[in-house]
């Protein structure tokens, strides 16, 4: 490949990435690049993994994400009146050992759109699944989340359902 076409797939993907991140899709990489709870080592990950309700303690209190959501909303631009229509996320989840009151791992999340917080549910529910079970090593489930869950989601669950109200540009 020449450094011209090099380039022009470097430059075509920052502006995917960016257009991503302004419709909220991905987190500004700025703020929120994704952090993990350096206290848990993939071997106590794996002895905690399959018990129930084990990120219970580690999980942050409401008023910590609620005070923690309207700074980041603000400093993402989005209208602190739309607040409902956020989730504060943490990038790297909580069951794949995310760092759980670090705010460069949590996010405000559109609940609307294609790219939404319940699809990334989706996605961490599997992933995790997959870690713990020793399918996906943990610190690679970590990165690939945080470098880009859509890429992640379509690794792991595949192309998304085509949304009811989605119309073609043609035809019928």
């Amino acid at each position: 490949m020449n450094d011209w076409v090099a380039a022009f797939v470097l430059a075509t993907l920052a502006e995917c990435w960016a257009a991503a991140s302004l419709a909220g899709e991905l987190p500004d990489r700025k703020l929120t690049p994704g952090t993990v709870n350096a206290a848990i080592s993939e071997q106590q990950y794996r002895a905690q993994c399959h018990a129930k309700g084990w990120t219970r303690p580690y999980r942050p209190p409401v008023s910590f994400t609620n005070s923690l959501k309207k700074l980041q909303m603000k400093k993402y631009g989005y209208p602190l009146s739309e607040i409902r229509d956020y989730e504060e996320d943490h990038l790297v989840p909580l069951c794949l050992a995310g760092a759980p009151q670090d705010p460069a791992n949590l996010w405000p999340q559109p609940r609307s759109g294609e790219w939404n917080a319940d699809r990334k549910d989706k996605l961490e529910a599997k992933l995790c699944r997959l870690t713990c079970d020793g399918k996906v090593r943990l610190a690679d489930a970590q990165r690939e989340i945080a470098a880009d869950w859509i890429v992640a989601y379509r690794k792991y669950i595949g192309a998304p359902p085509k949304s009811a109200t989605h119309k073609a540009p043609f035809g019928p």
